[in-house]
């Protein structure tokens, strides 16, 4: 499966692929896959249309974190946050080269504000009710937003010792449960700038936020936490594991590896998708366990059969995206597309007004 998509400053040629059940699993979900890209700065809706996969990308600036609410998507980019309204039965243009015609509906995802956070280097983001919750990994805490502030720390682990902007731990990844934030990964337990590189292959921890604790150490670089079904997800990244936290023995047991660097998850039912990025050779990713599977790696989304333990489908990217950040998986949805805030990334303006209202006899 291929396709081609105009950018306003380049063509991207787009070629990707996918096995043979991961449609029929999006069908089963009625779900539309959310993933972003910072280093292409795209976010990528996939989706089925029909028998086949409909895949097209909006641009964000270095795209990272995603939040998804019941009315609204949150998009992390370098030095802000977008905010994008779900607006229900908007016909999509006659023009699109992809998805449904203009005769049908679909969920438009339509950018409405943006929140200056400055360069924090802002990695996951989620909702509790109203409130965004964001890990603010350059300043090593958790922190929600406010229209007067840049950003409001909430909580950083107790080895960090003041808040600056130093990336003292790599603070990356977030686990949310009815109260708030739970869980959190971290690449190292260090209280310099930078500290956690000095030994990524096993200093990555996951963290209790509630009782201040770390729960399990000795982790590859660990990513993404997940609360669901009352069990504990979470990847290991430098080793391409999916994997469950026992809190009986305080392991962290590997469910299935999959071929790539992990990194964003979300599940759906019994399935979890996985994201995949291929590694850069760089003194970040040097050493790695996952290194040495260097020219095998993929990028895209794995799904993992949380029952049977085993990967049973995947989609790839095989050009233009060399890495994922963030996968959220909305399911039960309409035809999905996102509206750029940069005009030139769509051929038509779209305007959102409500009615006119009529002037009543005392106006």
């Amino acid at each position: 499966m291929s396709a081609t998509q105009s950018s306003s400053d380049c063509s991207i040629e787009l070629r990707y692929r996918c096995s043979s059940e991961f449609i029929p699993i999006l069908q089963h979900l009625r779900a539309s896959i959310v993933v972003s890209t910072y280093k292409l700065g795209k976010v990528a809706v996939i989706q089925a249309s029909g028998s086949a996969l409909d895949v097209r990308l909006t641009s964000f600036p270095t795209a990272m974190g995603l939040a998804i609410h019941p009315r609204k998507i949150t998009v992390g980019t370098r030095r802000g946050l977008w905010t994008l309204a779900a607006e229900r039965d908007i016909p999509w243009e006659a023009s699109s080269s992809t998805g449904p015609s203009s005769n049908s509906k679909s969920l438009t995802l339509a950018a409405r504000d943006y929140h200056i956070t400055g360069n924090i280097s802002i990695h996951e983001l989620a909702y509790h009710g109203d409130t965004l919750w964001g890990v603010n990994t350059l300043f090593s805490c958790l922190c929600t937003f406010e229209t007067l502030h840049n950003f409001v720390p909430k909580w950083k682990p107790w080895f960090i010792s003041e808040l600056r902007p130093e990336d003292r731990c790599h603070l990356n990844g977030m686990a949310m449960d009815d109260d708030g934030p739970r869980y959190v990964t971290a690449l190292g337990q260090t209280d310099v700038g930078g500290g956690w590189r000095e030994n990524k292959i096993d200093s990555g921890c996951l963290i209790d936020v509630r009782n201040n604790r770390i729960v399990a150490s000795g982790l590859c670089m660990p990513h993404s936490p997940r609360l669901h079904d009352s069990k504990l997800f979470v990847l290991n990244s430098g080793c391409g594991e999916l994997c469950v936290f026992d809190e009986t023995d305080g392991h962290v047991d590997p469910i299935d590896a999959v071929p790539g660097y992990t990194r964003g998850l979300s599940i759906a039912g019994q399935f979890a998708f996985v994201g995949m990025s291929q590694i850069r050779e760089s003194n970040v990713f040097g050493g790695l366990p996952i290194a040495k599977k260097h020219d095998a790696l993929r990028c895209g989304v794995a799904v993992v059969d949380l029952i049977s333990g085993r990967s049973v489908a995947w989609f790839e990217f095989e050009t233009a995206v060399e890495e994922i950040f963030a996968v959220e998986v909305l399911c039960n949805a309409a035809p999905t597309r996102i509206h750029s805030p940069d005009l030139e990334e769509d051929d038509q303006e779209l305007w959102i007004v409500p009615p006119l209202k009529a002037p009543s006899a005392t106006d």
